[in-house]
């Protein structure tokens, strides 16, 4: 039995409560160590404003694994985060900790938040050896829309180039495993449409932002915005090779559909679909898990790390 499946027996056994709040460091001043504030703050890994990351190194004598934090807001507001109880367990284990901001919808729509997290990722490989990283252990974290890009990057296909002139785009993409709250598996509006029947979810401001478009009437779009939908949506990515994936939601599959688009329906898609597959996917309803569900996942991923 591997580690993965062993985590998820333990798990469904196991009340697991509480949660803590995601907290922003910004414009922290930079410094060695494991301590609270960023060893890195505030470090530019693309183009645009709002391509930075805040880093924590984890003090080791060997290179680290890292675990990614991805921000939610709809895409339309939220900045570089992660929670602090997630941040210290990982640090006194060994595991160091990286919040990155991505452009807005207001900055750029679909796919632009997917892409700028997945450079993230290939910047942090292209650190490596300078930051004392493992790039071989990389893991994805995040609630809401930073959810939705965890799943995304970590089913999608390698994006790297190993041909193109900028050297941290020929780095890989590839996850060790994903950990995510009240996520999205799709954005594709006419999945959730289906999904939701009854509810407008699929036509909220937020997606017509997200995709510029308006999205009353699904049958006359032009044919590249059907192409988007399917391209950002992660389960679309799904195949035999993908990684473990953690979803929590905190409720029932079959409660009410008071809050559609972070509803746990969403996971029970991916979870069906990854089982057929025989991939390691657990799927929290029925309690509040706190961060350390999270931190749990991703040591025993990175190979069962000392704890703190």
């Amino acid at each position: 039995m591997t580690f993965a499946r062993r985590f998820f027996t333990a798990l469904a056994v196991t009340l697991l409560i509480g949660s803590s709040a995601a907290q922003e460091k910004q414009s922290a001043p930079a410094r060695s160590g494991g301590g609270t504030e960023p060893t890195y703050a505030a470090v530019s890994y693309g183009p645009h404003a709002r391509n930075v990351m805040d880093v924590w190194i984890a003090p080791s004598g060997k290179p680290t694994p890292v675990l990614v934090s991805i921000h939610g807001g709809a895409f339309q507001n939220g900045a570089k985060s992660v929670g602090p109880g997630l941040r210290d367990l990982c640090l006194k284990s060994g595991i160091s900790v990286v919040a990155i901001s991505y452009r807005l919808s207001r900055d750029a729509i679909a796919p632009a938040a997917f892409h700028d997290s997945a450079r993230a990722v290939q910047f942090l490989r292209h650190q490596a050896k300078e930051w004392n990283l493992d790039p071989a252990r990389i893991a994805a974290t995040g609630d809401s829309a930073g959810a939705g890009i965890s799943l995304w990057l970590g089913l999608h296909d390698d994006l790297a180039d190993p041909k193109h002139a900028d050297p941290v785009l020929r780095q890989s993409t590839r996850l060790t495993c994903v950990a995510t709250r009240v996520g999205q598996t799709s954005y594709d509006p006419r999945f959730i449409k289906q999904l939701f029947p009854d509810n407008p979810a699929y036509k909220a401001q937020w997606a017509e932002k997200f995709f510029g478009t308006k999205l009353d009437n699904l049958d006359t779009l032009p044919a590249e915005k059907y192409q988007l939908f399917e391209e950002v949506s992660p389960i679309n990515h799904l195949t035999r090779d993908d990684p473990p994936v953690l979803q929590i939601y905190g409720v029932p599959v079959d409660s009410p559909v008071t809050d559609a688009i972070h509803h746990p329906r969403f996971g029970k898609v991916l979870k069906d679909k990854m089982d057929a597959l025989g991939i390691p996917c657990g799927l929290v309803e029925t309690v509040r898990a706190s961060e350390n569900v999270i931190f749990e996942f991703v040591r025993t991923n990175f190979t069962r790390l000392p704890a703190p």
